[in-house]
């Protein structure tokens, strides 16, 4: 632990209260982490003093059956080294009884925006609509189950963060990239360093300014240029877009927006070019959108959908 007794404290409490299923205190728990790097330090050795936890209560249960042999004198060493350990247990027991799994979802509504922070240091931008599955035990992984993140990883080379998409994997060689996973399709596009996709097959190396979209059982990927300034760009309130179908447009749209835009089958695979605003009024972010794609937009109590 971190010798720092108010800190270790916090950290285990974070520990505890994340095994309720019904925790939903990620917001505050981030800005926890956020707070300083001895927070991420205190709360990783926390974690692993949970998992250590079992053994010690298995340890002490073969303890009590054990044979009964002649008193031995016992140290003031061996002494403090029990009563450690049976603090340690009495602390964790409830939490170690009912112990959850290791992997725990964030999941955002439309039009929910949310960044996480790893005990690695790791940034994790989460668009709405999305579910993101991490575990307790490893910083360096996550899976990315539907919608849209973007993920500014701490690089180490010895140990790769990993993100695990529909049935593709992807490795970070110092990077920030945007993950979407739509149905069965999967988009990951570099801003900065650059990511392996796939690199135990395929072993695609996308650089900064390069999009990749794949579609699951498809014998091949699409890679194609794209401006790295612009992935991401729903976290700052501005979609830019050089030829991506206008259905994926629509989608993010409403991933980032919660608006709701349905695109008639003649128009859904136009190549959209262009930028938009979310932070406008929702008609003049749609009548841009209609404009930019030769598209005519109509409102019902249902939302919007572009037609011929």
């Amino acid at each position: 632990m971190t010798h720092n007794p108010q800190l270790d404290a916090a950290a285990l409490d974070w520990v505890i209260r994340q095994r309720d299923p019904a925790f939903t205190d990620w917001a505050t728990f981030t800005q926890w982490l956020e707070t300083s790097p001895a927070h991420a330090r205190a709360y990783h050795d926390a974690m692993m003093l949970d998992a250590d936890v079992g053994s010690l209560q298995a340890s002490a249960s073969r303890a009590t059956t054990a044979p009964l042999h002649q008193p031995r004198r016992i140290t003031r060493r061996a002494w403090i080294g029990g009563a450690l350990a049976a603090s340690l247990v009495a602390v964790m027991s409830v939490g170690v009884m009912n112990r959850t799994p290791d992997t725990y979802r964030i999941e955002t509504a439309m039009g929910e925006n949310r960044t996480i922070t790893l005990a690695d240091g790791t940034r994790i931008a989460v668009n709405g609509g999305s579910a993101l599955v991490f575990s307790r035990s490893d910083a360096r992984s996550a899976t990315v189950e539907r919608g849209q993140a973007l993920f500014t990883v701490v690089h180490r080379a010895d140990a790769p963060f990993r993100v695990a998409v529909g049935n593709a994997q992807l490795e970070d060689i110092g990077t920030v990239f945007d993950v979407t996973r739509t149905d069965n399709h999967t988009s990951v596009a570099v801003s900065e360093g650059a990511v392996a996709y796939n690199p135990r097959n395929e072993n695609v190396r996308l650089d900064a300014g390069q999009r990749l979209t794949a579609q699951d059982g498809a014998d091949d990927v699409q890679v194609a240029r794209v401006d790295p300034a612009s992935v991401g760009g729903w976290k700052a309130g501005q979609l830019v877009y050089d030829g991506v179908p206008l259905a994926q447009v629509t989608a993010e749209i409403e991933r980032t927006t919660g608006v709701k835009i349905r695109t008639a089958p003649a128009v859904a695979t136009i190549a959209f070019r262009g930028a938009l605003q979310t932070g406008t009024a929702e008609a003049q972010m749609v009548g841009d959108l209609a404009a930019l794609s030769g598209t005519r937009a109509s409102h019902t109590n249902e939302g919007w959908t572009l037609s011929r």
